[in-house]
């Protein structure tokens, strides 16, 4: 049985005793019932009330709603619960991971290209104040994964870049920040996304460095949260075959599994190389990776054997529960492996449910516009005669906008129009459906070009590439020898692989207000770039740097 008064529980013979007893008091059924962390919006308000009343709960998540509300629900629930729930929030970009009114303060890789420790810590603060506003506890975060492939749809600005030491650096700022607060972490995706150029979510991916390459990165970073007192973690649904061949050498390669269900790598490295006494839960097991990685009435009770204690959603609740009971009668799931699991996840209980700390106050709006500010990053300038630009040099500018207009706090188009005609520009928002092929002998110097790209890493998608206007391809910087051209992405880094021989190019890293107030304010040479690439935006490719 885990040692609950050790790293990183750090449990008081009191709440030890409250764990004890608590455990003891359990129904097998109830045992089973807090091994699951469910979507709270895919219940019915008073079928959720049963569930949780009859103890079938351990944990919940419900997407972003006003903090009021949620903490309302929350409360409601836990009168009915015989034992607190985990509250938990994606909290990777700020408050806005867990309630509507949030702050989008910036993705991992904005705060990272800030360069400035004390941001990552200010974003930290922002998610837990902003977190528990609403009663959330538990945030599905810091994000470990390393950005190698610029190709990878789902890892992007998630990531705190490619460079393993500043990830490694910028995660255990993070973790610690948020665990300081009184919010557990829960870092992910273990053991490690960036290194597929796919996502997990629609199919296992692999994670296919050496063993020794492993351990010296993704090994490194985990272990350094764990010595530092990570309380949770996340497997994702990744194969790692050379650590898991290496934990289990009679192991072939067809039969290695994803990490939310494999012994090899959470007990075998986890618990037995790093010790890692907190708890381990599964990604999401309605994702492709989940349900293709073997049969799920197996699945289910085998992930738990295998080393995790809490299932994150359900494809079927109750299929997914009786699944439990079943492979405890089978002999799937062992009592003694489930009574483990249940301590472990009453001991998380026992740290944050309870917590009477005061929150950090945090001053998220300044902070953000801070971040942004530092993040803004010149990536490419090969033409320094246009900047900085202005209405003198510039009267007018054509804005092509590309990706997704709609951003949190306004519309890509309208906020960067705005912007720009508060400065003295006239702006031609450009309408490739409604223009024609035309040569260049009509083109004026006077007039810049300016792209806004927003196209945001997501779930689900299999790749994160500008996709041009299918007349002509008729917003591509055709004539960007004839014209001056200004490329700026707002949230994806890898833009050049698509634009290699655009002569300015700039990340912004977070589609925010701020981060195009930034850009802007930048681009008219009010305030300098200070950005540091936290990866590489040329993608590895030559012509990119032309």
């Amino acid at each position: 049985m885990a040692d609950l008064g050790a790293k990183p529980f750090y449990l008081t013979d009191e709440q030890q005793k409250w764990v004890k007893e608590k455990s003891e008091n359990l129904t097998l059924e109830q045992k089973v019932g807090q091994l699951f962390c469910v979507m709270g919006g895919d219940y019915q308000p008073e079928e959720l009330k049963l569930l949780v009343k009859e103890g079938k709960i351990g944990g919940i998540l419900f997407r972003p709603a006003p903090a009021e509300e949620l903490k309302d629900i929350y409360r409601r629930l836990d009168e009915d619960a015989p034992i607190p729930l985990l509250k938990a929030a994606n909290l990777e970009e700020g408050g806005s991971g867990g309630i509507s009114e949030g702050t989008l303060f910036g993705w991992p890789m904005m705060v990272a290209a800030a360069n400035d420790p004390d941001m990552v810590k200010k974003s930290a603060v922002v998610c837990a104040s902003e977190g528990q506003k609403a009663g959330i506890n538990w945030t599905f975060s810091p994000v470990c994964d390393i950005d190698m492939n610029y190709q990878n749809p789902i890892t992007n600005v998630r990531t705190y870049g490619s460079d393993k030491t500043k990830v490694m650096a910028d995660t255990e700022i993070y973790m610690k920040t948020i665990q300081e607060c009184g919010m557990a972490a829960c870092a992910k995706h273990f053991p490690g996304d960036g290194v597929d150029f796919r996502d997990h979510h629609l199919h296992p991916t692999y994670n296919s460095l050496s063993a020794k390459e492993w351990y010296e990165s993704y090994g490194m970073i985990y272990q350094n949260l764990i010595e530092h007192g990570l309380m949770s973690i996340m497997a994702g649904h990744i194969v790692q075959p050379e650590v898991e061949m290496s934990v289990n050498p009679k192991l072939t390669f067809e039969e290695c599994l994803p990490a939310s269900m494999s012994p090899e790598l959470l007990t075998g490295v986890l618990r037995d190389r790093y010790n890692f006494n907190g708890v381990i839960t599964t990604d999401a097991t309605i994702m492709g990776g989940y349900c293709m990685g073997m049969e799920r009435k197996r699945a289910i009770p085998a992930s738990i054997m295998a080393g995790c204690d809490m299932i994150v959603f359900n494809t079927n609740f109750y299929e997914d529960y009786q699944y439990v009971l079943d492979g405890i009668k089978e002999g799937i799931l062992s009592e003694e492996r489930l009574d483990e699991a249940v301590s472990r996840i009453l001991a998380l209980k026992a740290g944050v449910c309870f917590f009477r700390g005061k929150s950090r106050a945090a001053e998220a709006g300044k902070w953000h516009r801070e971040c942004a500010d530092k993040a803004v990053t010149l990536v490419k300038h090969h033409a320094p005669e246009v900047l900085p630009v202005s209405p003198e040099k510039y009267p007018v500018i054509r804005l092509v906008t590309l990706g997704k207009d709609e951003i949190l706090d306004g519309s890509v188009a309208g906020l960067t129009k705005g912007l720009l005609e508060k400065e003295g520009f006239e702006v031609e928002l450009y309408r490739p459906l409604e223009d024609e092929l035309h040569g260049c002998g009509g083109l004026s110097k006077s007039r810049l070009t300016l792209y806004m790209a927003n196209y945001e890493q997501a779930s689900n998608q299999t790749d994160v590439r500008i996709h041009w206007c299918p007349k002509h391809a008729l917003d591509i910087p055709r004539f960007l020898n004839e014209e001056d051209c200004i490329f700026v992405s707002l949230a994806n880094p890898y833009h050049l692989q698509d634009v290699p021989r655009m002569k300015t190019y700039i990340n912004a890293y977070t589609a925010t207000k701020a981060s195009i107030e930034a850009v802007i304010e930048k681009l008219m040479g009010k305030s300098r770039f200070k950005g540091v690439s936290p990866s590489d935006p040329f993608c590895g490719l030559l012509d990119t740097r032309l």
